[in-house]
Protein backbone atom coordinates (compact mmCIF):
# COMPACT_ATOMS: atom_id res chain seq x y z
CA UNK A 1 0.00 0.00 0.00
CA UNK A 2 2.74 2.45 0.85
CA UNK A 3 4.50 1.70 -2.45
CA UNK A 4 1.28 2.39 -4.30
CA UNK A 5 0.88 5.85 -2.78
CA UNK A 6 3.38 7.67 -5.09
CA UNK A 7 1.58 6.13 -8.08
CA UNK A 8 -1.75 7.27 -6.66
CA UNK A 9 -0.36 10.76 -6.14
CA UNK A 10 0.87 10.97 -9.74
CA UNK A 11 -2.45 9.55 -10.95
CA UNK A 12 -4.27 12.15 -8.89
CA UNK A 13 -2.15 14.95 -10.36
CA UNK A 14 -2.74 13.85 -13.96
CA UNK A 15 -6.44 13.10 -13.67
CA UNK A 16 -7.15 16.11 -11.43
CA UNK A 17 -5.65 18.64 -13.86
CA UNK A 18 -9.04 19.74 -15.30
CA UNK A 19 -10.35 20.43 -11.80
CA UNK A 20 -7.27 22.51 -11.03
CA UNK A 21 -7.68 24.47 -14.27
CA UNK A 22 -11.32 25.27 -13.56
CA UNK A 23 -10.50 26.15 -9.96
CA UNK A 24 -7.76 28.57 -11.06
CA UNK A 25 -10.15 30.19 -13.52
CA UNK A 26 -12.78 30.56 -10.78
CA UNK A 27 -10.24 32.11 -8.41
CA UNK A 28 -9.19 34.50 -11.18
CA UNK A 29 -12.80 35.63 -11.63
CA UNK A 30 -13.04 36.26 -7.91
CA UNK A 31 -9.96 38.51 -7.91
CA UNK A 32 -10.79 40.36 -11.14
CA UNK A 33 -12.79 43.14 -9.40
CA UNK A 34 -9.88 43.99 -7.10
CA UNK A 35 -7.46 44.12 -10.03
CA UNK A 36 -9.93 46.26 -11.97
CA UNK A 37 -10.10 48.80 -9.14
CA UNK A 38 -6.30 48.88 -8.87
CA UNK A 39 -5.89 49.43 -12.64
CA UNK A 40 -8.63 52.07 -12.75
CA UNK A 41 -6.76 54.11 -10.17
CA UNK A 42 -3.87 54.40 -12.65
CA UNK A 43 -6.14 55.84 -15.36
CA UNK A 44 -5.12 59.44 -16.12
CA UNK A 45 -7.43 62.40 -16.53
CA UNK A 46 -9.15 62.64 -13.12
CA UNK A 47 -6.76 64.88 -11.26
CA UNK A 48 -9.34 67.65 -10.84
CA UNK A 49 -11.89 65.45 -9.12
CA UNK A 50 -9.30 63.81 -6.89
CA UNK A 51 -7.79 67.17 -6.01
CA UNK A 52 -11.25 68.45 -5.16
CA UNK A 53 -11.90 65.44 -2.91
CA UNK A 54 -8.48 65.81 -1.30
CA UNK A 55 -9.08 69.47 -0.49
CA UNK A 56 -12.66 69.12 0.74
CA UNK A 57 -14.02 65.81 2.01
CA UNK A 58 -11.15 63.31 2.08
CA UNK A 59 -9.73 64.52 5.44
CA UNK A 60 -13.24 64.19 6.93
CA UNK A 61 -13.59 60.69 5.51
CA UNK A 62 -10.30 59.64 7.09
CA UNK A 63 -11.04 61.27 10.44
CA UNK A 64 -14.59 59.93 10.68
CA UNK A 65 -13.60 56.42 9.62
CA UNK A 66 -10.82 56.31 12.21
CA UNK A 67 -13.12 57.46 15.02
CA UNK A 68 -15.79 55.01 13.88
CA UNK A 69 -13.36 52.09 13.90
CA UNK A 70 -11.94 53.09 17.28
CA UNK A 71 -15.37 53.42 18.89
CA UNK A 72 -16.73 50.19 17.41
CA UNK A 73 -13.57 48.31 18.34
CA UNK A 74 -13.85 49.36 21.97
CA UNK A 75 -17.60 48.75 22.04
CA UNK A 76 -17.59 45.22 20.62
CA UNK A 77 -14.62 44.28 22.82
CA UNK A 78 -16.31 45.43 26.01
CA UNK A 79 -19.67 43.82 25.20
CA UNK A 80 -18.36 40.62 23.64
CA UNK A 81 -15.58 39.83 26.11
CA UNK A 82 -17.66 40.81 29.13
CA UNK A 83 -20.61 38.63 28.10
CA UNK A 84 -18.34 35.69 27.20
CA UNK A 85 -16.54 35.89 30.55
CA UNK A 86 -19.80 35.93 32.49
CA UNK A 87 -21.45 32.96 30.77
CA UNK A 88 -18.34 30.74 30.73
CA UNK A 89 -16.93 31.37 34.23
CA UNK A 90 -20.03 32.03 36.34
CA UNK A 91 -23.40 30.54 37.22
CA UNK A 92 -26.30 32.97 37.54
CA UNK A 93 -30.01 33.05 36.67
CA UNK A 94 -30.59 32.73 32.92
CA UNK A 95 -26.99 31.85 32.07
CA UNK A 96 -27.89 28.83 29.89
CA UNK A 97 -30.33 30.95 27.88
CA UNK A 98 -27.93 33.84 27.45
CA UNK A 99 -25.26 31.44 26.23
CA UNK A 100 -27.06 31.14 22.86
CA UNK A 101 -29.42 34.15 22.94
CA UNK A 102 -26.53 36.63 22.98
CA UNK A 103 -25.94 35.69 19.32
CA UNK A 104 -29.34 37.01 18.19
CA UNK A 105 -28.26 40.63 17.51
CA UNK A 106 -26.18 39.28 14.64
CA UNK A 107 -29.46 38.63 12.80
CA UNK A 108 -30.29 42.35 12.96
CA UNK A 109 -28.74 44.38 10.10
CA UNK A 110 -27.20 47.59 11.41
CA UNK A 111 -29.28 49.77 9.09
CA UNK A 112 -32.50 48.13 10.34
CA UNK A 113 -31.49 48.91 13.92
CA UNK A 114 -30.73 52.48 12.85
CA UNK A 115 -34.28 52.85 11.50
CA UNK A 116 -35.79 51.42 14.69
CA UNK A 117 -33.83 53.62 17.08
CA UNK A 118 -34.45 56.71 14.97
CA UNK A 119 -38.20 56.14 15.23
CA UNK A 120 -37.86 55.48 18.96
CA UNK A 121 -35.55 58.37 19.92
CA UNK A 122 -36.32 61.18 17.47
CA UNK A 123 -38.02 64.38 18.63
CA UNK A 124 -41.52 63.17 17.74
CA UNK A 125 -40.76 59.62 18.89
CA UNK A 126 -42.30 57.97 21.95
CA UNK A 127 -39.34 58.53 24.30
CA UNK A 128 -39.01 62.30 23.89
CA UNK A 129 -42.78 62.72 23.63
CA UNK A 130 -43.20 60.94 26.96
CA UNK A 131 -40.48 63.11 28.57
CA UNK A 132 -42.20 66.30 27.46
CA UNK A 133 -45.60 65.11 28.65
CA UNK A 134 -44.28 63.81 31.98
CA UNK A 135 -42.25 66.89 32.93
CA UNK A 136 -44.01 69.61 30.94
CA UNK A 137 -40.86 70.38 28.97
CA UNK A 138 -40.59 72.20 25.72
CA UNK A 139 -37.96 71.75 23.05
CA UNK A 140 -35.59 74.34 24.54
CA UNK A 141 -35.97 73.00 28.10
CA UNK A 142 -33.90 69.84 27.76
CA UNK A 143 -31.05 68.25 25.86
CA UNK A 144 -31.35 64.83 24.24
CA UNK A 145 -28.55 63.03 22.38
CA UNK A 146 -28.95 62.89 18.62
CA UNK A 147 -29.06 59.25 17.53
CA UNK A 148 -28.30 60.21 13.92
CA UNK A 149 -24.67 61.05 14.58
CA UNK A 150 -21.25 59.45 14.69
CA UNK A 151 -21.82 58.42 18.30
CA UNK A 152 -25.17 56.87 17.36
CA UNK A 153 -23.52 54.92 14.54
CA UNK A 154 -20.87 53.60 16.94
CA UNK A 155 -23.58 52.38 19.32
CA UNK A 156 -25.55 50.74 16.49
CA UNK A 157 -22.53 48.87 15.15
CA UNK A 158 -21.37 47.84 18.63
CA UNK A 159 -24.77 46.35 19.50
CA UNK A 160 -25.06 44.49 16.21
CA UNK A 161 -21.48 43.23 15.81
CA UNK A 162 -20.40 42.31 19.35
CA UNK A 163 -21.51 38.65 18.76
CA UNK A 164 -18.42 38.20 16.55
CA UNK A 165 -16.21 38.85 19.57
CA UNK A 166 -18.56 36.99 21.90
CA UNK A 167 -18.49 33.78 19.84
CA UNK A 168 -14.72 33.62 19.53
CA UNK A 169 -13.97 34.80 23.07
CA UNK A 170 -16.51 32.41 24.53
CA UNK A 171 -14.91 29.48 22.70
CA UNK A 172 -11.46 30.56 23.91
CA UNK A 173 -12.60 30.90 27.52
CA UNK A 174 -14.40 27.56 27.35
CA UNK A 175 -11.55 25.56 25.86
CA UNK A 176 -8.44 27.12 27.37
CA UNK A 177 -6.97 27.86 30.72
CA UNK A 178 -9.25 26.09 33.20
CA UNK A 179 -6.34 24.43 34.98
CA UNK A 180 -4.24 27.59 34.87
CA UNK A 181 -7.04 29.63 36.42
CA UNK A 182 -7.45 27.13 39.22
CA UNK A 183 -3.70 27.25 39.82
CA UNK A 184 -3.84 31.03 39.86
CA UNK A 185 -6.65 30.99 42.40
CA UNK A 186 -4.61 28.63 44.58
CA UNK A 187 -1.70 31.08 44.38
CA UNK A 188 -3.93 33.85 45.68
CA UNK A 189 -5.19 35.59 42.56
CA UNK A 190 -8.65 37.12 42.80
CA UNK A 191 -11.17 36.30 40.03
CA UNK A 192 -10.52 39.69 38.43
CA UNK A 193 -6.75 39.21 38.58
CA UNK A 194 -7.10 35.72 37.09
CA UNK A 195 -9.13 37.24 34.25
CA UNK A 196 -6.60 39.98 33.45
CA UNK A 197 -3.43 37.93 33.91
CA UNK A 198 -4.49 34.48 32.65
CA UNK A 199 -7.77 34.23 30.73
CA UNK A 200 -7.43 37.44 28.71
CA UNK A 201 -3.92 36.69 27.37
CA UNK A 202 -5.02 33.18 26.42
CA UNK A 203 -8.04 34.53 24.52
CA UNK A 204 -6.29 37.52 22.94
CA UNK A 205 -5.90 35.99 19.44
CA UNK A 206 -9.57 35.01 19.36
CA UNK A 207 -10.64 38.45 20.59
CA UNK A 208 -8.47 40.17 18.00
CA UNK A 209 -10.01 38.03 15.26
CA UNK A 210 -13.53 38.91 16.38
CA UNK A 211 -12.73 42.63 16.51
CA UNK A 212 -11.22 42.44 13.02
CA UNK A 213 -14.41 40.86 11.66
CA UNK A 214 -16.53 43.53 13.33
CA UNK A 215 -14.38 46.33 11.93
CA UNK A 216 -14.49 44.90 8.41
CA UNK A 217 -18.28 44.80 8.63
CA UNK A 218 -18.25 48.39 9.88
CA UNK A 219 -16.09 49.56 6.99
CA UNK A 220 -18.35 47.70 4.54
CA UNK A 221 -21.60 49.27 5.80
CA UNK A 222 -23.44 51.84 3.74
CA UNK A 223 -27.03 51.89 5.00
CA UNK A 224 -26.33 53.01 8.57
CA UNK A 225 -23.70 55.65 7.86
CA UNK A 226 -25.70 57.04 4.94
CA UNK A 227 -28.92 57.23 6.96
CA UNK A 228 -27.11 58.86 9.88
CA UNK A 229 -25.28 61.26 7.50
CA UNK A 230 -21.89 60.05 8.74
CA UNK A 231 -19.25 60.80 6.11
CA UNK A 232 -17.18 57.67 5.56
CA UNK A 233 -15.39 56.19 2.57
CA UNK A 234 -18.38 54.02 1.68
CA UNK A 235 -20.69 57.02 1.31
CA UNK A 236 -17.92 58.87 -0.54
CA UNK A 237 -17.56 56.06 -3.08
CA UNK A 238 -21.28 56.06 -3.75
CA UNK A 239 -21.34 59.84 -4.09
CA UNK A 240 -18.32 59.97 -6.40
CA UNK A 241 -19.83 57.32 -8.66
CA UNK A 242 -23.39 58.60 -8.92
CA UNK A 243 -23.27 62.30 -7.98
CA UNK A 244 -19.95 63.28 -9.58
CA UNK A 245 -20.08 60.61 -12.29
CA UNK A 246 -16.37 59.90 -11.87
CA UNK A 247 -15.60 56.20 -11.77
CA UNK A 248 -11.88 56.71 -11.38
CA UNK A 249 -12.39 58.92 -8.32
CA UNK A 250 -14.68 56.24 -6.91
CA UNK A 251 -11.98 53.65 -7.57
CA UNK A 252 -9.38 55.80 -5.85
CA UNK A 253 -11.59 56.15 -2.79
CA UNK A 254 -12.18 52.41 -2.92
CA UNK A 255 -8.45 51.76 -2.82
CA UNK A 256 -8.05 54.03 0.20
CA UNK A 257 -10.88 52.14 1.91
CA UNK A 258 -9.20 48.89 0.98
CA UNK A 259 -6.04 50.21 2.65
CA UNK A 260 -8.07 50.64 5.85
CA UNK A 261 -9.18 47.01 5.60
CA UNK A 262 -5.58 45.88 5.09
CA UNK A 263 -4.50 47.89 8.13
CA UNK A 264 -7.20 46.19 10.21
CA UNK A 265 -6.02 42.76 9.09
CA UNK A 266 -2.36 43.62 9.73
CA UNK A 267 -3.13 44.98 13.18
CA UNK A 268 -5.06 41.80 13.99
CA UNK A 269 -2.00 39.76 12.99
CA UNK A 270 0.49 42.02 14.77
CA UNK A 271 -1.61 42.05 17.94
CA UNK A 272 -0.80 38.39 18.37
CA UNK A 273 2.89 39.20 18.30
CA UNK A 274 5.29 36.40 18.94
CA UNK A 275 3.55 35.32 22.10
CA UNK A 276 2.35 31.75 22.37
CA UNK A 277 0.02 30.52 25.08
CA UNK A 278 -0.58 26.82 25.62
CA UNK A 279 -2.90 25.04 27.98
CA UNK A 280 -1.85 21.50 28.71
CA UNK A 281 -4.77 20.85 31.03
CA UNK A 282 -7.52 18.53 29.85
CA UNK A 283 -10.01 19.87 32.33
CA UNK A 284 -12.93 21.89 31.00
CA UNK A 285 -14.16 25.27 32.16
CA UNK A 286 -17.26 23.83 33.83
CA UNK A 287 -15.03 22.84 36.75
CA UNK A 288 -14.10 26.46 37.40
CA UNK A 289 -17.56 28.03 36.98
CA UNK A 290 -18.37 30.04 40.09
CA UNK A 291 -21.88 30.31 41.46
CA UNK A 292 -22.58 34.00 42.07
CA UNK A 293 -24.49 35.13 45.17
CA UNK A 294 -27.97 36.62 44.76
CA UNK A 295 -27.05 40.28 44.21
CA UNK A 296 -24.08 39.61 41.96
CA UNK A 297 -26.09 37.03 40.06
CA UNK A 298 -28.80 39.61 39.44
CA UNK A 299 -26.22 42.11 38.19
CA UNK A 300 -24.74 39.47 35.87
CA UNK A 301 -28.21 38.71 34.52
CA UNK A 302 -28.82 42.40 33.86
CA UNK A 303 -25.40 42.79 32.23
CA UNK A 304 -26.19 40.00 29.76
CA UNK A 305 -29.77 41.12 29.28
CA UNK A 306 -28.89 44.70 28.31
CA UNK A 307 -27.06 43.97 25.01
CA UNK A 308 -29.68 41.36 24.10
CA UNK A 309 -32.55 43.79 24.66
CA UNK A 310 -30.81 46.78 23.10
CA UNK A 311 -29.35 44.81 20.20
CA UNK A 312 -32.30 42.61 19.24
CA UNK A 313 -35.50 42.57 21.30
CA UNK A 314 -36.13 46.32 21.43
CA UNK A 315 -35.44 47.17 17.75
CA UNK A 316 -37.31 44.06 16.58
CA UNK A 317 -40.25 45.06 18.79
CA UNK A 318 -40.21 48.61 17.40
CA UNK A 319 -40.22 47.38 13.80
CA UNK A 320 -42.98 44.86 14.58
CA UNK A 321 -45.09 47.57 16.24
CA UNK A 322 -44.68 49.90 13.26
CA UNK A 323 -45.61 47.13 10.84
CA UNK A 324 -48.73 46.18 12.84
CA UNK A 325 -49.94 49.76 13.24
CA UNK A 326 -49.78 50.52 9.52
CA UNK A 327 -53.18 51.45 8.12
CA UNK A 328 -52.64 49.31 5.04
CA UNK A 329 -51.53 45.72 5.24
CA UNK A 330 -47.78 45.41 4.56
CA UNK A 331 -48.35 42.09 2.75
CA UNK A 332 -49.05 43.71 -0.61
CA UNK A 333 -48.18 42.33 -4.06
CA UNK A 334 -45.24 44.76 -4.05
CA UNK A 335 -43.91 43.18 -0.85
CA UNK A 336 -44.02 39.69 -2.33
CA UNK A 337 -42.30 40.96 -5.48
CA UNK A 338 -39.50 42.39 -3.33
CA UNK A 339 -39.24 39.14 -1.38
CA UNK A 340 -39.09 37.20 -4.64
CA UNK A 341 -36.33 39.45 -5.99
CA UNK A 342 -34.34 39.04 -2.78
CA UNK A 343 -34.74 35.27 -2.84
CA UNK A 344 -33.78 35.14 -6.52
CA UNK A 345 -30.51 36.99 -5.96
CA UNK A 346 -29.75 35.28 -2.64
CA UNK A 347 -30.63 31.81 -3.92
CA UNK A 348 -28.60 32.16 -7.13
CA UNK A 349 -25.63 33.50 -5.20
CA UNK A 350 -25.85 30.72 -2.61
CA UNK A 351 -25.87 27.99 -5.28
CA UNK A 352 -22.99 29.51 -7.26
CA UNK A 353 -20.89 30.29 -4.20
CA UNK A 354 -21.35 26.80 -2.78
CA UNK A 355 -20.48 25.18 -6.11
CA UNK A 356 -17.37 27.32 -6.54
CA UNK A 357 -16.35 26.66 -2.94
CA UNK A 358 -16.58 22.91 -3.52
CA UNK A 359 -14.54 23.24 -6.72
CA UNK A 360 -11.79 25.42 -5.24
CA UNK A 361 -11.57 23.60 -1.89
CA UNK A 362 -11.44 20.16 -3.49
CA UNK A 363 -8.85 21.25 -6.07
CA UNK A 364 -6.75 22.70 -3.24
CA UNK A 365 -7.05 19.35 -1.44
CA UNK A 366 -5.84 17.49 -4.53
CA UNK A 367 -3.03 20.00 -5.20
CA UNK A 368 -2.10 21.44 -1.78
CA UNK A 369 0.96 23.37 -2.97
CA UNK A 370 1.94 26.00 -5.47
CA UNK A 371 -0.65 27.89 -7.46
CA UNK A 372 -3.71 26.27 -5.88
CA UNK A 373 -2.65 27.32 -2.38
CA UNK A 374 -2.53 30.95 -3.49
CA UNK A 375 -5.71 30.59 -5.56
CA UNK A 376 -7.53 29.29 -2.50
CA UNK A 377 -6.32 32.27 -0.47
CA UNK A 378 -7.11 35.01 -2.99
CA UNK A 379 -10.53 33.54 -3.79
CA UNK A 380 -11.50 34.25 -0.18
CA UNK A 381 -10.42 37.88 -0.19
CA UNK A 382 -13.89 39.11 -1.08
CA UNK A 383 -15.20 39.08 2.47
CA UNK A 384 -12.49 41.55 3.48
CA UNK A 385 -13.65 43.92 0.71
CA UNK A 386 -16.60 46.25 1.31
CA UNK A 387 -19.54 45.75 -1.01
CA UNK A 388 -19.04 49.20 -2.50
CA UNK A 389 -15.44 48.33 -3.49
CA UNK A 390 -16.57 45.07 -5.10
CA UNK A 391 -19.38 46.86 -6.93
CA UNK A 392 -16.92 49.36 -8.40
CA UNK A 393 -14.54 46.55 -9.31
CA UNK A 394 -17.27 44.51 -11.02
CA UNK A 395 -18.78 47.40 -12.96
CA UNK A 396 -15.46 48.40 -14.52
CA UNK A 397 -14.69 45.13 -16.41
CA UNK A 398 -18.36 44.33 -17.03
CA UNK A 399 -18.90 47.72 -18.67
CA UNK A 400 -15.81 47.27 -20.84
CA UNK A 401 -17.02 43.80 -21.84
CA UNK A 402 -20.46 45.19 -22.65
CA UNK A 403 -19.03 47.90 -24.93
CA UNK A 404 -16.83 45.33 -26.64
CA UNK A 405 -19.76 42.97 -27.28
CA UNK A 406 -21.90 45.82 -28.56
CA UNK A 407 -19.14 46.88 -30.99
CA UNK A 408 -18.68 43.31 -32.28
CA UNK A 409 -22.41 42.79 -32.80
CA UNK A 410 -22.76 46.17 -34.50
CA UNK A 411 -19.80 45.68 -36.84
CA UNK A 412 -20.47 42.01 -37.63
CA UNK A 413 -24.26 41.82 -37.82
CA UNK A 414 -25.43 45.43 -37.81
CA UNK A 415 -27.26 44.89 -34.54
CA UNK A 416 -27.73 47.89 -32.30
CA UNK A 417 -27.80 46.54 -28.77
CA UNK A 418 -27.47 48.29 -25.45
CA UNK A 419 -25.60 47.13 -22.39
CA UNK A 420 -26.27 43.42 -21.98
CA UNK A 421 -24.50 42.68 -18.68
CA UNK A 422 -24.16 46.03 -16.91
CA UNK A 423 -27.14 46.58 -14.66
CA UNK A 424 -28.25 42.96 -14.97
CA UNK A 425 -29.07 40.36 -12.35
CA UNK A 426 -26.07 38.34 -13.55
CA UNK A 427 -23.67 41.18 -12.71
CA UNK A 428 -25.31 41.64 -9.30
CA UNK A 429 -25.02 37.91 -8.53
CA UNK A 430 -21.38 37.98 -9.64
CA UNK A 431 -20.64 40.82 -7.21
CA UNK A 432 -22.38 38.97 -4.37
CA UNK A 433 -20.48 35.75 -5.11
CA UNK A 434 -17.19 37.66 -4.95
CA UNK A 435 -18.26 39.23 -1.66
CA UNK A 436 -19.48 36.11 0.15
CA UNK A 437 -17.53 33.19 -1.32
CA UNK A 438 -15.38 33.18 1.82
CA UNK A 439 -18.31 32.06 4.00
CA UNK A 440 -18.93 29.09 1.71
CA UNK A 441 -15.22 28.25 1.52
CA UNK A 442 -14.85 28.14 5.28
CA UNK A 443 -17.81 25.79 5.68
CA UNK A 444 -16.63 23.47 2.89
CA UNK A 445 -13.01 23.49 4.12
CA UNK A 446 -14.11 22.46 7.59
CA UNK A 447 -16.17 19.63 6.10
CA UNK A 448 -13.33 18.39 3.91
CA UNK A 449 -10.94 18.45 6.87
CA UNK A 450 -13.11 15.85 8.60
CA UNK A 451 -12.85 13.39 5.67
CA UNK A 452 -9.84 11.11 5.93
CA UNK A 453 -7.58 10.92 2.84
CA UNK A 454 -7.79 7.12 3.05
CA UNK A 455 -11.25 7.28 1.49
CA UNK A 456 -9.82 9.06 -1.55
CA UNK A 457 -7.02 6.52 -1.81
CA UNK A 458 -9.52 3.67 -1.70
CA UNK A 459 -11.68 5.30 -4.38
CA UNK A 460 -8.71 5.81 -6.70
CA UNK A 461 -7.55 2.21 -6.25
CA UNK A 462 -11.03 1.19 -7.42
CA UNK A 463 -10.52 3.23 -10.59
CA UNK A 464 -12.44 6.39 -9.80
CA UNK A 465 -11.21 9.69 -11.22
CA UNK A 466 -10.96 12.71 -8.89
CA UNK A 467 -14.23 14.04 -10.34
CA UNK A 468 -15.97 10.73 -9.72
CA UNK A 469 -14.50 10.61 -6.22
CA UNK A 470 -15.87 14.07 -5.52
CA UNK A 471 -19.31 13.13 -6.81
CA UNK A 472 -19.62 9.68 -5.25
CA UNK A 473 -17.59 9.96 -2.05
CA UNK A 474 -17.14 13.55 -0.95
CA UNK A 475 -20.44 15.18 -1.91
CA UNK A 476 -22.57 12.75 0.15
CA UNK A 477 -20.29 13.33 3.13
CA UNK A 478 -20.26 17.10 2.54
CA UNK A 479 -24.02 17.45 2.31
CA UNK A 480 -24.30 19.08 5.73
CA UNK A 481 -21.34 21.42 5.19
CA UNK A 482 -22.62 22.43 1.75
CA UNK A 483 -26.06 23.14 3.16
CA UNK A 484 -24.53 25.28 5.90
CA UNK A 485 -22.46 27.16 3.34
CA UNK A 486 -25.48 27.83 1.13
CA UNK A 487 -27.53 28.94 4.13
CA UNK A 488 -24.91 31.39 5.38
CA UNK A 489 -24.41 32.92 1.94
CA UNK A 490 -28.18 33.14 1.37
CA UNK A 491 -28.75 35.12 4.56
CA UNK A 492 -25.75 37.39 3.99
CA UNK A 493 -27.01 38.31 0.52
CA UNK A 494 -30.52 38.95 1.86
CA UNK A 495 -28.99 41.71 4.02
CA UNK A 496 -26.55 43.05 1.41
CA UNK A 497 -27.16 46.73 0.62
CA UNK A 498 -24.21 48.69 -0.91
CA UNK A 499 -23.43 46.27 -3.74
CA UNK A 500 -27.13 45.85 -4.50
CA UNK A 501 -27.72 49.60 -4.65
CA UNK A 502 -24.91 50.01 -7.19
CA UNK A 503 -25.38 46.84 -9.25
CA UNK A 504 -29.15 46.25 -9.35
CA UNK A 505 -31.01 46.38 -12.67
CA UNK A 506 -33.31 49.27 -13.45
CA UNK A 507 -36.60 49.08 -11.53
CA UNK A 508 -35.34 46.03 -9.61
CA UNK A 509 -35.63 46.36 -5.85
CA UNK A 510 -34.99 43.94 -3.01
CA UNK A 511 -36.16 43.98 0.58
CA UNK A 512 -32.90 45.68 1.61
CA UNK A 513 -33.00 48.43 -1.05
CA UNK A 514 -36.71 49.07 -0.44
CA UNK A 515 -36.21 49.40 3.30
CA UNK A 516 -33.31 51.80 2.72
CA UNK A 517 -35.21 53.90 0.16
CA UNK A 518 -38.32 54.24 2.33
CA UNK A 519 -36.28 55.04 5.44
CA UNK A 520 -34.28 57.66 3.52
CA UNK A 521 -37.61 59.32 2.65
CA UNK A 522 -38.50 59.27 6.38
CA UNK A 523 -41.24 56.68 5.73
CA UNK A 524 -40.12 54.47 8.59
CA UNK A 525 -43.49 52.81 9.12
CA UNK A 526 -43.57 51.64 5.51
CA UNK A 527 -39.95 50.50 5.76
CA UNK A 528 -40.74 48.32 8.76
CA UNK A 529 -42.21 45.38 6.81
CA UNK A 530 -39.23 44.72 4.48
CA UNK A 531 -36.80 45.42 7.34
CA UNK A 532 -38.59 42.97 9.61
CA UNK A 533 -38.60 40.35 6.85
CA UNK A 534 -34.80 40.62 6.62
CA UNK A 535 -34.51 40.14 10.39
CA UNK A 536 -36.76 37.08 10.32
CA UNK A 537 -34.67 35.58 7.51
CA UNK A 538 -31.51 36.25 9.53
CA UNK A 539 -32.84 34.27 12.49
CA UNK A 540 -32.38 30.94 10.72
CA UNK A 541 -28.56 30.87 10.72
CA UNK A 542 -28.60 32.26 14.24
CA UNK A 543 -30.65 29.27 15.34
CA UNK A 544 -28.12 27.01 13.62
CA UNK A 545 -25.27 28.75 15.44
CA UNK A 546 -27.19 28.53 18.71
CA UNK A 547 -27.55 24.80 18.22
CA UNK A 548 -23.80 24.53 17.73
CA UNK A 549 -23.29 26.56 20.92
CA UNK A 550 -25.45 24.14 22.88
CA UNK A 551 -23.56 21.18 21.45
CA UNK A 552 -20.22 22.62 22.52
CA UNK A 553 -21.62 23.34 25.98
CA UNK A 554 -22.74 19.74 26.36
CA UNK A 555 -19.35 18.52 25.11
CA UNK A 556 -17.60 20.75 27.65
CA UNK A 557 -19.55 19.18 30.46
Amino acid sequence: MQRALPFLSNFQTRRGAPLRTWALLAAGLMTAPLLAVALKVLTPGTGDTWAHLLDTVLPDYIRTTLWLCLGVGLGVTALGVGAAWLVTRHDFPGRSTFEWALLLPLAMPAYVMAYAYTDLLQYVGPVQSWLREAFGWRRADYWFPDVRSLGGAIVMFSLVLYPYVYMLARTAFLERGAGMIEAGRVLGLSPLQAFWRLSLPLARPAIAGGVALALMETLADYGTVSYFAVQTFTTGIYRAWFSLGDRTAAAQLAMVLLAFVVVVLVLERVSRGGSRFHDSSLRRSSSTRVRLPALRGLLATLACLMPLVAGFLLPAGVMLHMAMTEVESPLTPRFFTLAGNSMLVAGSTALLATGLALLIAYAARLHPGGAMRWAHRVAGLGYALPGSVIAVGVLIPVTLLDHGLAAVLRDSFGWQVGLLLTGSIAALVYACVVRYLTAALQAVDSGLARITPRMEQAARMLGHTPTQTLRRVHLPLLRGSALTAALLVFIDVMKELPATLVMRPFNFDTLATQAYTLASDERLAEASAPALAIVVAGLLPMLVLSRQILKTVEAAR
